[in-house]
């Protein structure tokens, strides 16, 4: 197992030296144009540099704040609007058509509607991650609930548990893995809301900052940028699974 796993890396390691020298090369030999496409060496001088700059770090901490409250704020209301649909199916039926309109509608249109309402701030952002969050984590709330084996449930009622017992003991067990999923894409989105919110208009952030380097043709930044943001949702999803394992070691 060990061999494969070093196999692929292998493999994987050759496939992007490839790549780059051979971008390196077009860029420096004029193949390709660096004022498109940037190249290689100077992405990773930028990225350096942007490293040891302050403001990188107060533009990823404006970011992440954002997305974070954006996440814990559209995941409780998610959460809770679930749990209120599955108790109450006629709410559910008359609440649908208005779910589903807004659930269709493109978000990305709202962001002008919310820099109107919030500002330029961290609000219209946060807004922007709650309205992407909400509706992914409440399809998997109500999935996960109503996937709860119904023989399970019946069993624990008849061995006399009432019905908080079996909403702790069974139904919320039972609905975790569903949930977390949706809890995993949720915050994904929360993240691309908000940069993409960022990229439009704001005062702070990586989003804006990225904007900024695109108008400015400073397209070894704009790289450097795409790739500090790859590696912060790749870091997201790999922090959401190790959350899951820890959770759901029982099962």
């Amino acid at each position: 197992m060990k061999a494969k796993v070093s196999q692929t890396l292998v493999k994987h390691a050759l496939f992007v030296t490839a790549v780059v020298l051979l971008w390196e090369w077009g860029a420096r030999t004029g193949v390709i144009d660096q004022s498109f496409v940037g190249s290689p060496l100077g992405i990773a001088t930028f990225t350096v540099n942007n490293f040891l700059d302050a403001r990188l770090w107060g533009d990823l901490g404006w970011t992440m704040f954002s997305v974070i409250v954006s996440f814990s704020i559209g995941s409780a209301a998610a959460i809770g609007t679930g749990l209120a649909f599955v108790t109450w199916p006629k709410f559910e039926s008359f609440c649908d058509p208005y779910v589903s309109a807004l659930n269709v509608l493109p978000r990305i249109a709202l962001v002008p509607l919310f820099i109107l309402w919030f500002g330029l701030g961290v609000g219209s952002k946060i807004a922007m991650g709650v309205s992407l969050t909400f509706f992914i984590v409440l399809s998997s709330t109500i999935a996960g609930m109503r996937g709860v084996s119904q023989d399970h449930l019946t069993l624990t009622k008849t061995l006399g548990a009432n019905s908080k017992q079996v909403f702790f003991w069974v139904t919320l067990p039972g609905a975790v893995p569903v949930l977390f999923s949706g809890l995993r894409l949720g915050i994904i989105y929360a993240f691309l809301g908000v940069v993409g919110a960022e990229v439009i208009a704001s005062e702070r952030g990586l989003g804006q900052q990225l904007s900024y380097l695109a108008s400015t043709f400073a397209i070894d930044g704009v790289w450097s940028l795409l790739f500090d943001l790859a590696l912060i949702g790749v870091l997201i999803m790999k922090a959401m699974n190790w959350l899951e394992r820890r959770l759901l070691h029982w099962q």
